[in-house]
């Protein structure tokens, strides 16, 4: 049998504003002896081109998905003990770090969302474009698929999900076909699921939107628990970052972006009651943010890479310490 060549994962992924993303953390990244988390290595495009630039820093890659982590590592394998990958979700960063033997940290990056691997390979049910199996889970070692929460939740629950992490708005006529659909035969394959909302789909909205897209969104962000995670892993990643250490983050979607400035917005706003006559140091903001609003990839990078195309970009820079 005729083996199959390792895949590269250069050629697997584009990492989207990935010289913006650079610029932002380099205050951090170039101090002798840094620390900077990648929160979601991935292909570990973003990783590989700080460590080419700062010789002196070392990176601390998180990924939940194993299949991403073994690929990463073979690619930055030539850094050594630089690179410290840890296998764990975003929200886990104090026991990344504590496994990494590192304190605290000059810089934090997070690329959200879905990534190239798991979109491209058909057998992870990513895709309505592609029939595969409904699994959807970005660690394939826990957790329920989709087609289990297909199969156990109640109707109301569904039309709960897709209105709330799709924005779905036939979410209620989606959940009511999925029920009447599951108890003629289970919905297995993301091919059985998107017959099932084409048919529910008036013909009017049909040509206007794929019926899938908002759904299989709504149920890999249950899956993976990701807008949970996120709301915990931004206060965390926040917290560990020395003075002058910055945060990075690239959101996809609007239910993302919106709790990331949130999270951001509070630690840049001073924290001393009104009418207080003097500001007093601990009531000073702990975040200064660095980008206005959020920043989208350049015309040109959306041209030759369409997944930068939603991208949204924050930052902010930690400007005080908390005791």
């Amino acid at each position: 049998m005729e083996e199959t060549a390792p895949r590269n994962p250069a050629e697997l992924h584009t990492s989207v504003m990935l010289e913006r993303c650079v610029e932002l953390l380099t205050p951090g990244a170039e101090r002798d002896g840094a620390f900077v988390v990648d929160a979601t290595l991935g292909m570990g495009g973003h990783t590989e081109a700080l460590l080419e630039r700062f010789p002196n820093l070392t990176v601390i890659g998180l990924d939940r998905d194993t299949e991403a982590l073994e690929l990463a590592g073979a690619r930055l394998a030539r850094f050594g003990g630089r690179f410290v990958p840890v296998h764990a979700v975003y929200d886990e960063i104090d026991r990344a770090l504590e496994e990494a033997g590192a304190p605290s940290i000059d810089g934090a990056l997070f690329d959200l969302g879905v990534s190239s691997l798991q979109l491209d390979d058909a057998d992870r049910g990513f895709a309505y474009a592609q029939d595969a199996p409904l699994d959807m889970r970005m660690d394939q070692t826990r957790g329920r698929t989709a087609a289990e929460i297909l199969a156990e939740e109640p109707e109301g629950r569904l039309r709960e999900l897709f209105e709330r992490y799709g924005e779905e708005p036939l979410a209620g006529r989606y959940a009511r076909a999925i029920v009447a659909a599951r108890k003629v035969a289970p919905l297995e394959r993301s091919g059985q699921l998107v017959d099932v909302l084409q048919e529910a789909t008036p013909a009017a909205v049909l040509g206007k939107r794929h019926p899938a897209k908002r759904v299989f969104q709504a149920l890999r962000v249950e899956v993976n628990g990701e807008l949970a995670t996120l709301e915990r892993a931004i206060p965390a990643a926040i917290d560990r970052l020395n003075l002058g250490g910055r945060l990075v983050v690239m959101s996809y979607q609007s239910l993302e972006d919106r709790i990331v400035k949130r999270a951001i917005q509070a630690r840049s706003r001073s924290t001393a009651p009104q009418g207080l006559p003097v500001e007093l140091p601990e009531h000073k903001p702990q975040l200064r943010i660095l980008t206005k609003g959020a920043e989208q990839a350049t015309d040109a990078e959306k041209a030759v890479n369409p997944r930068a195309i939603p991208a949204r970009l924050r930052a902010a820079e930690r400007v005080r310490e908390v005791a």
